[in-house]
């Protein structure tokens, strides 16, 4: 593998039923400072479907100076063979030196198997992409290389973070997780150069049939997409409880969201959860309440703008991450910051 070949940083860019996902626009974001940071000027998005053509426009408005559109009535729905074969055909063609994937349902099943259909190596979920030196540190005897990508990840729980590298192979592959890059402010009438490209579809003895597709409906909502979270752990006490953090977040015109503990404990549904084994999300504003602070919980909160932290444990880690802590029992403290923002909001209406 002649690794001088390989050059360019690319995205693929997810789409469901012909809509950019959010993941696609914050690797965009993310892309064009690792391109920067090698000098390349070149940022390239993968996108893959049918009639997925005028989606383009979106993809240069956050970022993207190239677009390479593969679009073929085999790829209408996501499938793991042809769209494998769709993106593997363009890393063979277009040769670059990364590329990124969401760490989304359908990353997660993409990335894996294009990474092995190219013989390179893959770190999944990373949290922190950096171009640097690896190893990190010199090692006598061991070359050290520049210009590598340095992919960081929780490892083991989250008890400890790793800094994984792919220096003899490309693409250096990873796979982020959704809400940790920061998408760009998308640029008006922005132009990218458009590639098509089909490397042809013939169907295999892996290729699924999909007979049916049923939408989930949902009344959940997106603490993702949320500007305000009240967010309760195991130290709420009871899901009849949560109540109180119900009525803050409606003041606050708000969302409500949990630690694993209060899934675990059936108090709130998956779709809530913020932490390493959940959701990753960056408010304005965030309320720890009951909230220990686990690594696991921190590491999907910590880049909020803003985190107010309530807990009866003065020593509980969520301080270290807090820019504003109170210490006491929440069901006292609660009810009362509910009553005073809304009189203050009520004076400020008056």
């Amino acid at each position: 593998m002649a690794l001088e070949d390989y050059k360019g940083v690319f995205i693929f860019a997810q789409q469901v039923d012909n809509e950019i996902s959010n993941i696609a626009l914050e690797l965009l974001g993310k892309a064009r400072d690792l391109a920067n940071d090698l000098d390349e000027k070149t940022v390239t998005a993968v996108l893959i479907g049918s009639d997925v053509k005028g989606l383009t426009d979106k993809l240069a408005a956050y970022g993207a100076d190239r677009v390479i559109v593969v679009d073929d009535p085999e790829l209408k729905d996501y499938r793991t063979e042809p769209y494998a074969h769709a993106l593997a055909s363009v890393v063979k063609e277009f040769k670059p030196e990364i590329l990124l994937v969401g760490a989304t349902a359908i990353g997660r099943d993409l990335g894996p198997r294009v990474s092995a259909r190219l013989h390179t190596g893959l770190t999944a979920d990373c949290t922190q992409l950096e171009i640097g030196d690896f190893p990190l540190n010199p090692v006598p005897g061991q070359e050290q290389k520049h210009g590598q990508l340095l992919m960081t990840r929780p490892a083991f729980g989250g008890n400890t973070i790793a800094t994984i590298a792919c220096p003899d192979f490309r693409p250096q592959m990873a796979t982020v997780r959704p809400g940790v890059m920061q998408k760009i402010a998308p640029i008006a009438d922005a132009k990218a150069e458009v590639v098509e490209f089909n490397p042809g579809f013939v169907e295999n003895s892996c290729y699924t049939k999909i007979l049916e597709i049923v939408k989930e409906v949902s009344t959940v909502a997106n603490i993702a997409d949320a500007k305000i979270l009240v967010s309760g752990g195991r130290g709420v006490g009871s899901a009849e409880n949560f109540k109180l953090l119900d009525e803050l977040a409606e003041v606050l015109h708000g969302t409500v969201s949990c630690s694993r503990a209060v899934v675990d404990s059936g108090w709130k549904p998956k779709e809530l959860q913020v932490g390493q084994t959940g959701q990753t999300v960056r408010p304005k504003l965030y309320f720890a309440i009951g909230i220990s602070g686990a690594i696991q919980h921190v590491a999907g909160m910590e880049e909020s703008d803003m985190i107010i932290a309530i807990n009866k444990d003065e020593n509980a880690p969520i301080f270290d991450v807090a820019d504003y802590g109170v210490v006491g029992d929440l069901n006292t403290i609660v009810p009362l910051l509910t009553k005073k923002i809304r009189e203050a909001l009520a004076k400020k209406a008056g």
